[in-house]
């Protein structure tokens, strides 16, 4: 029986936000565990949730596991250096208490940039091997949205990546890192190892796996992976992550070098081919409004928009109203939009009660072009505690405490406010208000693709709207410092100090 030491440390980073991810932000995130130590990981893990609780299932009590720590909390600006070296140190320290080990799975995001270090989960897996040495093998789940670097591909022996975008197969993701170290520990690390990166970033509107081409091109990795391979991974890559190696990537992980580069040159050469493919309509506020509502008219399911510049999963406010000054300026009648988190305005739903009208000034507070307060005045329809169980496929039913929270209305539109930012994973983030979603002409929500996975079997359509926020949809518009020259920033676009 080997001894396998697993960890997790998570976080998709958006430079172009203003603000830090502190150590508080891990320690205490509204709708994920927080930081795990030990037996926590275990007990957090028995059953569902992250690649960590499909890795320890896929072992099957084979070998014994030594969890380290656990911690993940929501997209935003960069981690702090103190965050990063308090978490990062305690996963070595502890690592080094249970040692010796055969071999390390990490369960990563693939997108982290801390103050100091632009590839967070290199500098961590640079650490781990120092500890461990060169015979243990390194197995690292990543999230679809990784920036994968030399780094990581030189010194992990495996990389399993998400295949889905809504992402709903963290915990296949996990048995598959399983299955790969099962073989690892009876073949050894493989010598070959390849890495190509694409020469554009991937919007990530652009990126859905329920369309094409990204459909298209995730089957086809998996469906190129040979007996001879421990992983080919296609990633996607998350654009507003500032470091010379971001963007789209194929790597593979092989015992024979030669196998890995053919199979890498192959996907690479697909999705090269395909780049004109790439696109997705994206409308203004107004547009998207009025579109909605012509659609609104003869539709038998609600209009469902994303207001996907200011996604919290892409580390946006979640606070920005410019779609809502679009639904009562064309006077939008069944509409909701939310969630607006504004931890003031929940105050004060909650100090006047329901059936209360309220003069607000609501969201707009933080400091991006274009991004404003909404002046009205608005109805309480409900108050409550904002937590709730999610009930969707990508939030695998975890527990939420979004602050105190509350439903109000202006005209013929309903606002969810929390007190604390929430991406739209599922439709409990307006059904826990009461909303019967259903029965809404218009749904405008806070994400840009995880939403259809619960959204969609309710919604006639869906599309983008591009109203000012903290993600900026169109790369081009993001002032790159690290990235490297010659990359084009959207497919098909202009080149990068170019």
């Amino acid at each position: 029986m080997a001894r396998i030491a697993l960890a997790g440390f998570m976080h998709e980073t958006n430079c172009f936000v203003p603000g830090a991810t502190d150590y508080e932000h891990f320690a205490r995130p509204a709708d994920r565990p927080g930081i795990l130590r030990g037996d926590e990981v275990m007990a957090e893990f028995a059953v569902a949730g992250a690649s960590t609780a499909g890795f320890i299932k896929g072992n099957d009590g084979n070998h014994e596991l030594s969890p380290l720590l656990w911690t993940s909390t929501t997209p935003g600006a960069p981690v702090t250096a103190h965050a990063y070296e308090r978490i990062a140190s305690e996963i070595l320290a502890r690592l080094s208490e249970v040692l010796p080990v055969d071999g390390i799975y990490l369960d990563l995001h693939g997108a982290m940039v801390s103050e100091q270090h632009a590839d967070g989960e290199g500098e961590l897996l640079r650490r781990v091997r120092a500890v461990v040495g060169d015979d243990a093998p390194i197995v690292i789940s990543l999230d679809y949205h990784a920036n994968v670097t030399p780094e990581m591909v030189a010194l992990a022996d495996a990389i399993l990546p998400y295949h889905t975008y809504p992402h709903v197969d963290q915990h296949a993701t996990g048995q598959r890192a399983a299955a790969a170290m099962k073989r690892l520990l009876i073949e050894g690390r493989p010598r070959g190892r390849a890495l190509r990166q694409l020469p554009f970033l991937l919007p990530l509107n652009y990126q859905c796996t329920l369309v094409e081409p990204s459909k298209g091109i995730v089957e086809a990795a998996i469906a190129r992976q040979t007996e001879d391979m421990l992983s080919l991974a296609y990633l996607a890559g998350f654009p507003p992550s500032d470091l010379a190696e971001c963007g789209p990537t194929v790597s593979c992980h092989a015992h024979s070098q030669e196998a890995a580069d053919v199979a890498v040159d192959e996907i690479t050469q697909m999705i090269a081919l395909k780049e004109a493919e790439f696109a997705e309509p994206l409308l203004s506020p107004d547009e998207a409004v009025i579109e909605a509502m012509r659609l609104a008219e003869t539709a038998a399911k609600p209009i469902v928009i994303a207001d996907t510049q200011d996604n919290p999963g892409c580390g946006g406010s979640g606070d920005t109203v410019g779609m809502l000054s679009a639904l009562v300026a064309h006077d939008a009648q069944g509409a909701v939009f939310g969630a607006v988190a504004d931890d003031r305005a929940a105050v004060a739903a909650h100090a006047a009660g329901v059936g209360a009208e309220i003069d607000l000034a609501l969201g707009g507070r933080t400091d991006l072009p274009g991004v404003e307060p909404f002046q009205g005045r608005f109805k309480v329809e409900v108050i409550n505690d904002g937590t709730y169980q999610s009930n969707g496929p990508v939030s695998q039913g975890k527990a939420y405490n979004v602050g105190p929270s509350a439903l109000l209305s202006i005209g013929g539109i309903k606002v969810a406010i929390s007190s604390r930012r929430v991406q739209a994973l599922d439709r409990m983030v307006f059904e826990h208000l009461g909303l019967v979603l259903e029965e809404q002409n218009i749904i405008v929500l806070k994400s840009t693709c995880h939403y259809r996975a619960h959204f969609d079997p309710i919604a006639e359509t869906t599309f983008a709207a591009i109203a000012p926020g903290g993600y900026l949809a169109n790369p081009a518009d993001c002032a790159y410092k690290k990235l490297r020259p010659g990359v084009r920033y959207y497919p098909l676009g202009p080149i990068h100090g170019g």
